[in-house]
């Protein structure tokens, strides 16, 4: 038998979050402040990208905005909840 492979968990530093929003959406401000906030507490890496400047993203999101992503996997749209988010990357 082969030994069970198990990934390694990343540390915080080593998670990256992505905020896909657009211009002029006010639940993108309040979530782009929580993201902030939490990544610079974790030391997370985080990126926005703007969902009218990429169409892939326009069409699989642009009823969710804004969405959260960690490690390219969705975590939440809409709201972000600021423990969960750090539960997420600290997990």
């Amino acid at each position: 038998m082969s030994p069970l492979l198990r990934r390694a968990k990343k540390k915080a530093g080593e998670r990256v979050v992505t905020l896909i929003g657009k211009p002029g959406c006010h639940l993108c401000d309040d979530a782009r402040a929580v993201v902030e906030e939490v990544c610079g507490r974790t030391g997370a890496v985080w990126e926005e990208k703007d969902i009218t400047q990429d169409e892939a993203l326009h069409r699989e999101y642009w009823e969710q905005i804004p969405v959260v992503l960690v490690d390219g996997e969705q975590h939440t749209f809409w709201r972000v909840d600021p423990e969960r988010l750090r539960r997420a990357l600290e997990g």
